[in-house]
Protein backbone atom coordinates (compact mmCIF):
# COMPACT_ATOMS: atom_id res chain seq x y z
CA UNK A 1 0.00 0.00 0.00
CA UNK A 2 2.22 2.22 -1.48
CA UNK A 3 -0.41 5.41 -3.11
CA UNK A 4 -2.30 6.98 0.48
CA UNK A 5 -4.74 9.79 0.94
CA UNK A 6 -4.87 11.41 3.27
CA UNK A 7 -7.68 13.61 4.04
CA UNK A 8 -8.00 17.06 6.08
CA UNK A 9 -3.87 16.58 5.48
CA UNK A 10 -3.89 20.65 5.51
CA UNK A 11 -4.51 20.47 9.22
CA UNK A 12 -2.49 19.83 12.73
CA UNK A 13 -2.19 16.55 12.68
CA UNK A 14 -2.72 15.92 8.74
CA UNK A 15 -0.18 17.64 7.84
CA UNK A 16 2.66 15.53 10.23
CA UNK A 17 0.94 12.46 9.01
CA UNK A 18 1.74 14.00 5.27
CA UNK A 19 5.73 14.37 6.57
CA UNK A 20 5.79 11.06 8.09
CA UNK A 21 4.32 9.05 5.34
CA UNK A 22 6.51 10.84 2.63
CA UNK A 23 9.85 10.11 4.83
CA UNK A 24 8.71 6.00 5.33
CA UNK A 25 8.31 6.23 1.09
CA UNK A 26 5.02 6.53 0.80
CA UNK A 27 3.17 8.40 -2.53
CA UNK A 28 0.52 10.92 -0.96
CA UNK A 29 -2.29 12.82 -2.48
CA UNK A 30 -2.78 15.15 0.34
CA UNK A 31 -6.49 17.03 0.61
CA UNK A 32 -6.84 20.41 1.66
CA UNK A 33 -10.03 21.89 2.32
CA UNK A 34 -10.66 24.52 -0.91
CA UNK A 35 -11.15 28.06 0.10
CA UNK A 36 -10.72 30.90 -2.72
CA UNK A 37 -7.04 32.26 -1.29
CA UNK A 38 -5.22 28.78 -2.68
CA UNK A 39 -3.76 28.58 1.07
CA UNK A 40 -3.17 25.01 2.29
CA UNK A 41 -3.23 25.33 5.62
CA UNK A 42 -0.33 24.05 7.93
CA UNK A 43 0.78 22.04 4.48
CA UNK A 44 2.23 25.25 3.56
CA UNK A 45 5.05 24.61 6.57
CA UNK A 46 6.28 20.86 5.45
CA UNK A 47 9.25 20.06 5.20
CA UNK A 48 8.31 17.61 1.83
CA UNK A 49 5.54 19.95 0.19
CA UNK A 50 7.34 19.24 -3.28
CA UNK A 51 6.98 15.54 -3.09
CA UNK A 52 3.46 15.44 -2.12
CA UNK A 53 0.75 15.93 -4.75
CA UNK A 54 -2.24 18.57 -2.83
CA UNK A 55 -5.41 18.81 -4.00
CA UNK A 56 -8.42 21.33 -3.21
CA UNK A 57 -11.69 20.16 -2.05
CA UNK A 58 -14.46 19.32 -0.04
CA UNK A 59 -15.65 15.49 1.42
CA UNK A 60 -19.06 17.03 0.97
CA UNK A 61 -19.24 16.52 -2.47
CA UNK A 62 -20.04 13.05 -3.04
CA UNK A 63 -18.55 13.54 -6.90
CA UNK A 64 -15.13 14.76 -5.57
CA UNK A 65 -14.45 12.16 -3.39
CA UNK A 66 -14.81 9.32 -6.43
CA UNK A 67 -12.57 11.39 -8.14
CA UNK A 68 -9.71 11.85 -5.48
CA UNK A 69 -9.80 8.11 -4.41
CA UNK A 70 -9.30 6.66 -7.42
CA UNK A 71 -5.77 4.93 -8.06
CA UNK A 72 -4.96 4.66 -4.34
CA UNK A 73 -4.36 2.04 -1.86
CA UNK A 74 -5.53 3.52 1.01
CA UNK A 75 -7.49 6.42 2.58
CA UNK A 76 -6.24 7.58 5.48
CA UNK A 77 -9.90 9.84 6.75
CA UNK A 78 -8.99 12.93 9.11
CA UNK A 79 -11.14 15.21 7.14
CA UNK A 80 -13.58 16.61 10.24
CA UNK A 81 -14.98 19.66 12.19
CA UNK A 82 -12.94 18.90 15.33
CA UNK A 83 -13.83 22.19 17.70
CA UNK A 84 -16.27 21.39 20.60
CA UNK A 85 -17.82 25.18 21.18
CA UNK A 86 -18.11 25.58 17.38
CA UNK A 87 -20.37 22.78 17.49
CA UNK A 88 -22.95 24.07 20.08
CA UNK A 89 -23.15 26.95 17.35
CA UNK A 90 -23.41 25.39 14.09
CA UNK A 91 -24.27 21.42 14.78
CA UNK A 92 -25.68 20.97 11.00
CA UNK A 93 -22.40 21.73 9.36
CA UNK A 94 -20.42 18.73 11.83
CA UNK A 95 -23.47 16.54 10.49
CA UNK A 96 -22.89 17.80 7.10
CA UNK A 97 -19.04 17.10 7.37
CA UNK A 98 -18.34 14.69 10.35
CA UNK A 99 -21.25 12.50 9.08
CA UNK A 100 -21.90 12.93 5.50
CA UNK A 101 -18.56 13.56 4.57
CA UNK A 102 -17.54 10.40 5.97
CA UNK A 103 -20.40 8.42 4.05
CA UNK A 104 -18.89 9.89 0.99
CA UNK A 105 -15.48 8.44 1.39
CA UNK A 106 -16.87 5.21 2.60
CA UNK A 107 -18.99 5.27 -0.83
CA UNK A 108 -15.89 6.02 -2.92
CA UNK A 109 -13.58 3.69 -1.55
CA UNK A 110 -15.73 0.76 -1.90
CA UNK A 111 -16.42 2.21 -5.41
CA UNK A 112 -13.11 2.26 -5.81
CA UNK A 113 -11.98 -1.24 -4.60
CA UNK A 114 -9.43 0.91 -2.02
CA UNK A 115 -7.55 -1.54 0.08
CA UNK A 116 -7.73 -0.09 3.28
CA UNK A 117 -9.64 2.88 5.35
CA UNK A 118 -8.33 4.12 8.55
CA UNK A 119 -11.22 6.60 9.37
CA UNK A 120 -10.37 8.38 12.39
CA UNK A 121 -12.76 8.73 15.73
CA UNK A 122 -11.84 10.54 18.60
CA UNK A 123 -12.15 10.02 22.38
CA UNK A 124 -14.93 12.43 23.16
CA UNK A 125 -17.12 9.31 21.84
CA UNK A 126 -16.88 7.91 25.36
CA UNK A 127 -17.93 11.18 27.50
CA UNK A 128 -16.93 11.26 30.48
CA UNK A 129 -15.31 7.71 32.04
CA UNK A 130 -17.59 5.18 33.60
CA UNK A 131 -14.34 3.62 34.49
CA UNK A 132 -10.59 3.80 33.72
CA UNK A 133 -8.62 3.08 31.57
CA UNK A 134 -10.82 3.38 28.83
CA UNK A 135 -11.22 0.00 26.35
CA UNK A 136 -12.65 -0.09 23.01
CA UNK A 137 -16.13 -1.22 25.31
CA UNK A 138 -16.75 1.71 27.09
CA UNK A 139 -20.60 3.18 26.21
CA UNK A 140 -20.31 6.00 23.70
CA UNK A 141 -22.19 8.97 25.39
CA UNK A 142 -22.97 11.74 23.05
CA UNK A 143 -21.87 14.79 25.77
CA UNK A 144 -21.56 17.52 22.72
CA UNK A 145 -22.95 17.55 19.41
CA UNK A 146 -19.19 17.66 18.04
CA UNK A 147 -19.08 14.14 19.56
CA UNK A 148 -22.79 12.97 18.46
CA UNK A 149 -21.29 13.80 14.93
CA UNK A 150 -18.32 11.45 15.35
CA UNK A 151 -20.13 8.71 16.72
CA UNK A 152 -22.89 8.97 14.60
CA UNK A 153 -19.29 8.82 11.44
CA UNK A 154 -18.06 5.97 13.16
CA UNK A 155 -21.13 4.35 13.11
CA UNK A 156 -21.58 4.25 9.61
CA UNK A 157 -17.55 3.93 8.54
CA UNK A 158 -18.49 0.56 10.35
CA UNK A 159 -21.65 -0.27 9.01
CA UNK A 160 -19.70 -0.46 5.66
CA UNK A 161 -17.66 -2.87 6.98
CA UNK A 162 -20.44 -5.28 8.34
CA UNK A 163 -22.68 -4.51 5.43
CA UNK A 164 -19.92 -5.17 2.08
CA UNK A 165 -16.75 -6.30 3.98
CA UNK A 166 -15.23 -3.09 3.06
CA UNK A 167 -11.60 -3.43 4.69
CA UNK A 168 -11.55 -0.01 7.62
CA UNK A 169 -10.14 0.66 10.64
CA UNK A 170 -11.92 3.09 13.04
CA UNK A 171 -8.81 4.75 14.89
CA UNK A 172 -9.57 6.40 18.04
CA UNK A 173 -7.14 9.06 19.53
CA UNK A 174 -7.01 10.34 22.86
CA UNK A 175 -6.17 13.85 22.99
CA UNK A 176 -3.21 14.47 20.84
CA UNK A 177 -0.92 18.24 20.66
CA UNK A 178 2.40 19.36 19.77
CA UNK A 179 3.53 21.74 17.17
CA UNK A 180 0.63 23.33 15.02
CA UNK A 181 -2.29 22.68 17.20
CA UNK A 182 -5.16 24.96 17.28
CA UNK A 183 -5.40 27.45 19.47
CA UNK A 184 -8.42 25.96 20.23
CA UNK A 185 -6.89 23.65 22.04
CA UNK A 186 -5.88 24.03 25.33
CA UNK A 187 -2.00 23.75 25.46
CA UNK A 188 -1.39 26.00 22.28
CA UNK A 189 -3.58 28.41 24.51
CA UNK A 190 -1.65 28.33 27.32
CA UNK A 191 1.71 28.25 25.74
CA UNK A 192 0.72 31.28 23.29
CA UNK A 193 -0.51 33.12 26.06
CA UNK A 194 2.81 32.96 28.42
CA UNK A 195 4.85 33.38 25.16
CA UNK A 196 3.15 36.48 24.16
CA UNK A 197 3.57 38.13 27.44
CA UNK A 198 0.05 37.86 29.34
CA UNK A 199 0.36 39.02 32.75
CA UNK A 200 -2.77 36.73 33.48
CA UNK A 201 -3.45 34.01 30.77
CA UNK A 202 -7.17 32.72 30.37
CA UNK A 203 -8.63 29.34 30.82
CA UNK A 204 -12.05 27.55 31.34
CA UNK A 205 -12.30 24.95 33.43
CA UNK A 206 -8.99 23.40 34.63
CA UNK A 207 -10.19 20.04 36.90
CA UNK A 208 -10.56 17.61 33.98
CA UNK A 209 -8.48 15.10 32.91
CA UNK A 210 -7.17 14.02 29.88
CA UNK A 211 -4.63 11.78 27.96
CA UNK A 212 -2.34 13.72 26.15
CA UNK A 213 -0.63 12.03 23.99
CA UNK A 214 2.28 14.63 21.17
CA UNK A 215 1.61 14.35 17.34
CA UNK A 216 4.41 11.88 16.26
CA UNK A 217 2.98 9.57 18.49
CA UNK A 218 -0.58 9.66 16.95
CA UNK A 219 0.76 9.76 13.81
CA UNK A 220 2.93 6.18 14.23
CA UNK A 221 0.01 4.82 15.84
CA UNK A 222 -1.99 5.40 12.66
CA UNK A 223 1.23 4.17 10.61
CA UNK A 224 0.77 1.08 12.24
CA UNK A 225 -2.65 0.65 12.01
CA UNK A 226 -2.53 0.84 8.45
CA UNK A 227 0.02 -1.70 8.13
CA UNK A 228 -2.02 -4.10 10.54
CA UNK A 229 -4.70 -6.74 8.62
CA UNK A 230 -5.38 -8.25 11.79
CA UNK A 231 -7.07 -4.37 12.46
CA UNK A 232 -9.36 -4.68 10.18
CA UNK A 233 -13.26 -4.27 11.21
CA UNK A 234 -11.80 -3.25 14.79
CA UNK A 235 -11.89 -0.17 16.54
CA UNK A 236 -8.83 0.77 18.25
CA UNK A 237 -7.53 3.36 21.10
CA UNK A 238 -4.78 5.69 20.36
CA UNK A 239 -3.19 6.71 23.77
CA UNK A 240 -0.75 6.72 26.75
CA UNK A 241 -2.85 4.28 29.08
CA UNK A 242 -2.14 7.87 31.65
CA UNK A 243 -3.92 11.03 32.50
CA UNK A 244 -3.15 14.23 33.97
CA UNK A 245 -5.31 17.32 34.63
CA UNK A 246 -5.45 20.73 33.07
CA UNK A 247 -4.44 22.77 35.66
CA UNK A 248 -1.40 20.70 36.36
CA UNK A 249 -0.35 20.60 32.80
CA UNK A 250 -0.89 24.57 33.35
CA UNK A 251 1.35 23.75 36.01
CA UNK A 252 3.94 21.89 34.00
CA UNK A 253 3.99 24.54 31.43
CA UNK A 254 4.44 27.32 33.59
CA UNK A 255 7.41 25.80 34.70
CA UNK A 256 8.99 24.63 31.74
CA UNK A 257 8.55 28.32 30.25
CA UNK A 258 10.13 29.51 33.59
CA UNK A 259 6.80 31.54 33.81
CA UNK A 260 5.23 33.02 37.40
CA UNK A 261 1.85 33.86 35.39
CA UNK A 262 -1.59 32.52 37.62
CA UNK A 263 -4.46 32.38 35.50
CA UNK A 264 -8.25 33.27 36.02
CA UNK A 265 -11.18 31.45 34.71
CA UNK A 266 -13.04 32.85 31.41
CA UNK A 267 -16.58 32.14 31.32
CA UNK A 268 -16.86 31.67 27.68
CA UNK A 269 -14.92 28.80 27.84
CA UNK A 270 -16.70 26.65 29.89
CA UNK A 271 -18.98 24.06 28.17
CA UNK A 272 -22.44 23.55 29.38
CA UNK A 273 -22.08 21.36 33.09
CA UNK A 274 -23.75 18.18 30.88
CA UNK A 275 -21.16 18.72 28.34
CA UNK A 276 -17.89 18.65 29.89
CA UNK A 277 -16.05 15.67 29.70
CA UNK A 278 -14.34 15.50 32.96
CA UNK A 279 -11.92 12.61 32.54
CA UNK A 280 -10.66 10.48 29.99
CA UNK A 281 -8.08 8.32 30.11
CA UNK A 282 -6.71 5.42 27.69
CA UNK A 283 -6.96 1.47 27.80
CA UNK A 284 -3.85 1.29 24.97
CA UNK A 285 -3.69 -2.99 25.00
CA UNK A 286 -5.36 -3.61 22.19
CA UNK A 287 -3.07 -1.10 19.61
CA UNK A 288 -0.14 -3.14 21.22
CA UNK A 289 -1.53 -6.16 20.96
CA UNK A 290 -2.40 -5.58 17.56
CA UNK A 291 0.96 -3.64 16.58
CA UNK A 292 3.51 -3.72 18.99
CA UNK A 293 3.19 -0.06 18.68
CA UNK A 294 3.57 1.98 22.17
CA UNK A 295 4.23 5.87 22.84
CA UNK A 296 7.64 7.04 22.70
CA UNK A 297 7.12 10.48 24.56
CA UNK A 298 6.69 11.33 28.10
CA UNK A 299 4.08 14.80 28.78
CA UNK A 300 7.08 16.53 29.78
CA UNK A 301 9.48 15.77 26.64
CA UNK A 302 6.30 16.53 24.39
CA UNK A 303 5.24 19.25 25.96
CA UNK A 304 9.29 20.36 25.65
CA UNK A 305 8.63 20.12 22.06
CA UNK A 306 5.91 21.67 21.76
CA UNK A 307 6.84 24.95 24.03
CA UNK A 308 10.17 25.60 21.97
CA UNK A 309 8.08 25.12 18.65
CA UNK A 310 6.04 27.65 19.92
CA UNK A 311 8.54 30.01 21.21
CA UNK A 312 10.30 30.42 17.77
CA UNK A 313 8.66 34.01 16.39
CA UNK A 314 7.80 33.03 13.51
CA UNK A 315 5.81 30.26 14.67
CA UNK A 316 3.86 32.74 17.51
CA UNK A 317 3.11 35.26 15.03
CA UNK A 318 0.44 33.08 13.57
CA UNK A 319 -1.28 32.47 16.84
CA UNK A 320 -3.85 35.62 18.24
CA UNK A 321 -3.33 34.87 21.48
CA UNK A 322 -5.28 37.81 23.08
CA UNK A 323 -8.40 35.97 21.20
CA UNK A 324 -10.84 33.58 22.60
CA UNK A 325 -10.26 30.38 19.64
CA UNK A 326 -13.73 28.74 18.72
Amino acid sequence: MKNVLITGADGFIGSHLTEILVSEGFTVKALSQYNSFNNWGWLEDINCKSGVEILCGDIRDANYCKEITKNVDAVIHLAALIAIPFSYQSPSSYVETNINGTLNICQAVLENNVERLIHISTSEVYGTAKYVPIDENHPLQAQSPYSASKIGADAMALSFYKSFGMPITIARPFNTYGPRQSARAVIPTIISQIADGADVIKLGDVSPTRDFNYVEDTCRGLLALLKCKKAIGQTVNLGSNSEISIGNVYKLIREFMGSNVEFRVDKQRLRPDKSEVFRLCCDNSKLINLTKYTPKYTIETGLKSTIDWFSKPENLTKYKSNIYNV
